[in-house]
């Protein structure tokens, strides 16, 4: 269900207290709002956003030329990967620049009459928020322009229409004209505006890209893919199956699910001192989930709590939880009744019932005594780490959250102690 984004009329005022009015002409008259964030062919001289930091001012500018050089607008040697590195780079590196860059995207987006350059625009948008998300300062003005952008194909494309004709008009007499392309070179706007949607609501909870390394040219081009193939993470786990039918038509589960679960068993993960519980390095587990999109494991895998930690990040992306959320009062009413949690599980969806034994089985290998004394991980442990990944609490009252903590983690070590897993075995 998507949120009612800011009004128009907020935007607005959002826009003149912090956009940093630029001037023109020898008189240094000051540019309207409308123009300020209407396409631009030329250069800038200044950033978009009131900023005192040097650095963004200086930054800012060089910004504005990539992104041009992005949507076709600028000539470049490099190509749209490259050209997407740098300023994604520059933005992952600078906090203070990716307003910059989602306030420039915007301007690029808004009245451009070149239905490719458009489209690239929002493509570029779409990549950024797979690595940052905006600051919270930001984020409820884009969210409400990327929303006025779900269902707008067919005014953009009058829209375009309207600045082809007006500008075709202006510049009857001059030589000196911006290539048009009115056709639909690419996806929908919508497409891209629905994706941006979905992935800036995840991005503002999970806070994009974590590491030390910063992005490659793979991973940039695995964010354009997304777009159009969807991620084997934060999909819904309809989605999931929906894209292995072709590879693994006979698969029952997530093929994500059981690889690394296999991976964790495969490299001694049950006899590994705090598993799940001690984070694998992330820079590693970056490396590992574009893999396993690309549905390859690599076989140079040492470290187990690489592959758990994907694992448990996997489950937690998940669009909607394991445990749907309509079963989420029962779950937490029912944490101290065995018969009643097994219950619950019986009555959840064939899918999520699937998915669920499945994990449920794999953590009770952990939980035999003679793998506890290794790994110093009993029930009450696993229970502990993995609950939040199953189930989520909706309450924004912390009080609820930290007394729903403890029940969801008793629900699922109920589970854990008394669901019968044995038809899972061998399972895929």
């Amino acid at each position: 269900t998507l949120r009612k984004p800011i009004s128009q009329s907020s935007m607005a005022d959002w826009a003149s207290k912090n956009l940093n009015m630029h001037t023109q002409g020898i008189f240094r008259r000051r540019i309207s709002i409308s123009n300020m964030l209407s396409w631009n062919g030329g250069s800038i001289k200044k950033p978009m956003l009131i900023t005192s930091n040097h650095a963004i001012k200086k930054e800012a500018c060089e910004m504005f030329k990539l992104v041009q050089s992005y949507m076709g607008d600028r000539q470049t040697r490099m190509d749209h990967n490259h050209v997407a590195l740098v300023a994604i780079t520059k933005c992952w590196s600078m906090q203070g620049l990716r307003d910059e860059l989602y306030i420039q995207l915007i301007r690029q987006t808004t009245d451009n009459s070149c239905y490719r350059s458009l489209a690239w625009g929002w493509e570029l948008m779409a990549i950024s928020l797979a690595f940052f998300s905006p600051s919270p300062k930001f984020q409820s003005y884009l969210e409400g322009y990327i929303y006025r952008h779900l269902d707008s194909d067919e005014n953009i494309a009058q829209r375009i229409k309207e600045l082809v004709d007006l500008k075709t008009k202006k510049n009857s007499k001059s030589r000196k004209k911006r290539k048009q392309n009115t056709e639909n070179e690419g996806l929908p706007i919508s497409t891209y505006a629905k994706y941006c949607y979905r992935k800036l609501q995840k991005v503002a909870v999970t806070g994009g890209k974590k590491g030390l390394r910063k992005p490659t040219v793979e991973e940039i081009a695995h964010a354009r893919s997304a777009i159009v193939t969807p991620s084997l993470f934060g999909s819904s786990l309809q989605e999931i199956m929906l894209r292995q039918q072709d590879m693994y038509p006979g698969n029952k589960l997530p093929w994500v699910q059981t690889q690394l679960s296999q991976q964790v068993l495969a490299l001694g993960g049950e006899q590994t001192e705090g598993i799940f519980r001690v984070p694998g390095d992330i820079d590693e587990v970056n490396a590992l989930k574009l893999q396993v999109d690309q549905w390859r494991i690599p076989s140079s895998l040492s470290d187990p709590n690489i592959p758990a930690s994907l694992l448990k990040l996997w489950y937690r992306e998940l669009e909607e939880p394991v445990i749907p959320q309509q079963f989420y009062k029962e779950c937490i009413s029912n944490y101290e009744n065995p018969d009643a949690a097994v219950a619950v599980v019986q009555h959840l969806p064939e899918l999520n019932r699937l998915v669920l034994c499945y994990l449920i089985h794999f953590l009770q290998i952990f939980a035999q005594p003679s793998n506890v004394g290794r790994t110093k991980m009993d029930v009450n442990n696993l229970a502990m780490v993995m609950a939040p990944n199953c189930l989520r609490c909706q309450s924004d009252d912390p009080r609820v959250i930290f007394e729903n903590t403890r029940k969801e983690m008793s629900f699922l070590r109920m589970l854990i102690v008394h669901l019968d897993t044995s038809g899972m075995q061998g399972l895929l």
